[in-house]
């Protein structure tokens, strides 16, 4: 019982200094030019942090206002995160053209693309209009129906 109890007492107070690290560690995000997120639901942009008297002037839209620290409920985009550079094998001028497969392994060129295509296929002589079984491509009767 007594094990019970103290492992209780152990657990709270784990997740209270994982609470307080958190917030150390969002307070510390704070910075001008992080986006952030109030608690109302505001994305905005900080223009600028008051420490001594715990203010937060943010900027959303068009808008500029001032609020608590405590406001911020967390921070979306912080300060130090350099944006992705998104990596493409084609240049923007270099989209193929409508039907043509480009890679590695294809080099067949752009006008071939539309005659490779294959000839529509001829009635199959397997199945004629007084035999309507199911027939599959390979001669079986047995293919389910669809």
């Amino acid at each position: 019982m007594f094990a019970l109890i103290a492992l209780l007492i152990f657990f709270m107070f784990r997740n209270g200094k994982k609470r307080q690290a958190a917030q150390a560690e969002l307070q510390n995000n704070l910075r001008p030019g992080a986006e952030v997120m109030l608690q109302s639901g505001i994305f905005g942009t900080i223009d600028a942090v008051d420490d001594e008297e715990n203010k937060v002037t943010l900027r959303s839209g068009t808008s500029s206002f001032v609020v608590h620290r405590n406001a911020v409920a967390q921070v979306v985009a912080p300060v130090d995160a350099a944006p992705k550079e998104e990596s493409s094998e084609l240049a923007p001028d270099d989209d193929p053209a409508f039907g043509q497969r480009f890679g590695a392994t294809d080099a067949a060129p752009a006008g071939a693309a539309a005659d490779d295509a294959p000839a529509a296929p001829e009635a199959d002589p397997r199945r004629t209009g007084e035999n309507d079984s199911d027939v599959d491509e390979q001669g079986n009767s047995s293919a389910p129906k669809a």
